[in-house]
């Protein structure tokens, strides 16, 4: 009997990766367009870092330059499409027309959540490396001494905690349905200007360092850099690692609990179709 409920919820959620694999193939245009987007920003990052010495008139290791930008280009790309596919979910559905089929469906909500995620980790990393192959072709850069491995665990802790902060950032769209996906932005937003992502935390002003210091992202970024830049070696890595996975874990059950609230207060109040 668990057996079979079991593989109800794996088909439930596998649905849902389909699904969101289907709207893909409709949107493609879409997709193309975001895509060019993404590329072209990192590009812009990288070219900022090539034409430094230029800029400053100084000599300057552009090419250190350029791998600090792109890492941290590459790595926001990845951790922002896993932030949000899941964050515009409700936005999607709203979009689709389907909110209410998915709300009353025999599916439970993390079972939904799960199939989102996975397909968004998934999208994340084929999108990421369509970039980085094509960048690639623009510079030269040199990985011989990166741990891969290290790199790769701590894709993965930084891929939980956004889960979480994906899951939480949710819960606008279902609050606010006129203005909830533009919260979810403003939120990427912020975290892409504390986490460090093109520059160190220490730039900027003091008072907002605790506050970068409570952002996932930057811890990601930072043992990115380690690995793939420096070539830590990963039991160094470990206990940021671990760190990841616990906020990961914390903020994804806390946020399950918040979103199951919130859901049931926006079917009483009316507020799943509403789309004005």
């Amino acid at each position: 009997m668990k057996s079979t409920a079991m593989i109800r919820e794996i088909r439930g959620a596998y649905a849902f990766v389909e699904r969101n694999i289907n709207l893909i193939k409709r949107y493609w245009g879409w997709e193309l367009v975001w895509l060019i987007y993404s590329l072209t920003n990192a590009l812009a990052i990288t070219y900022i870092g090539n034409g430094m010495g230029a800029i400053t008139g100084q000599i300057i290791d552009t090419q250190a330059v350029v791998k600090y930008l792109l890492v941290g280009a590459l790595i926001w790309q990845y951790l922002s499409v896993i932030f949000y596919a899941i964050s515009e979910m409700i936005a999607w559905e709203r979009w689709e027309g389907t909110i209410e089929y998915t709300f009353m469906a025999p599916v439970s909500r993390p079972t939904h959540l799960v199939g989102t995620t996975l397909f968004a980790i998934g999208y994340g990393v084929i999108r990421t490396l369509t970039i980085l192959v094509i960048v690639s072709a623009f510079f030269r850069l040199d990985l011989s001494d990166a741990n891969i491995l290290g790199a790769v665990l701590m894709l993965l802790a930084g891929s939980v905690s956004f889960v979480g902060l994906g899951i939480w950032a949710a819960v606008l769209p279902l609050l606010y349905p006129e203005r909830g996906a533009q919260m979810t932005n403003a939120v990427a937003a912020i975290l892409l200007l504390i986490s460090g992502v093109y520059y160190p935390i220490e730039t900027l002003p003091q008072w907002l360092h605790p506050i970068a210091r409570c952002s996932p992202a930057t811890y990601v970024i930072q043992g990115m850099r380690s690995c793939l830049l420096d070539g830590v070696e990963t039991r160094t890595l470990l206990p940021t690692i671990g760190l990841l996975l616990g906020i990961g874990l914390a903020v994804i059950t806390i946020g399950l609990v918040i979103f199951g609230r919130v859901e049931t207060y926006a079917k009483r109040a009316g507020r799943l179709k509403r789309s004005g």
